[in-house]
């Protein structure tokens, strides 16, 4: 896995696939994710060394201009964050369940990646801007205080840049409303 991962967000879906090539050929990064984002939004996430995905968000965002949406470079990214984005991570049973909405997958991304570094809590999802305006939302489950804790954690993270839409702790959520939120 790599040591870290970059986030450029996009208003324009040409400028974003622009943006993602001049990435890959400024520094010796993976691309993880390249693809749109509703409403017309576009996503670039690379992978690499910490310096080099560093210097690839660095030649996306000075080329950016007022396109860009939000940018990240997350070091030392936790392990359920990945999986967290490409599927669903596994909970074994109902417990207390946290979910933030942010405006940004950065925000998101960053945000879910503090709350499971700072909670024993379990990163369930982190669903990206796809059919939802734009927004993104993490889910994660744990013991309350854990998730309560998490929740904290995550809605300073995405507050810091003012792109949290809302957070909620659900305690004992009922059957329904759990397989929703943890099967999808």
């Amino acid at each position: 896995m790599s040591q870290a991962i970059g986030i450029l967000e996009l208003t324009s879906i040409a400028k974003g696939m622009e943006l993602g090539d001049a990435m890959l050929k400024s520094a010796n990064v993976t691309l993880l994710v390249s693809k749109t984002l509703c409403p017309g939004k576009f996503l670039i996430m690379v992978g690499g060394d910490v310096g080099a995905v560093q210097q690839a968000i660095a030649a996306g965002d000075s080329q950016a201009g007022e396109m860009l949406v939000d940018s990240l470079v997350l070091p030392n990214i936790h392990a359920s964050v990945l999986p967290a984005i490409s599927g669903l991570n596994t909970v074994e049973q109902r417990q207390t369940v946290g979910i933030v909405e942010t405006w940004s997958v950065a925000a998101c991304v960053s945000a879910a990646d503090r709350a499971v570094k700072a909670s024993n809590v379990t990163l369930v999802r982190v669903h990206m801007a796809f059919g939802i305006g734009g927004k993104c939302y993490m889910v994660v489950s744990g013991d309350i205080s854990d998730v309560e804790n998490a929740v904290a954690v995550a809605s300073e993270s995405a507050g810091e840049k003012g792109l949290l839409v809302y957070r909620s702790v659900i305690p004992r959520p009922h059957e329904a409303m759990w397989r929703q939120i943890v099967e999808g």
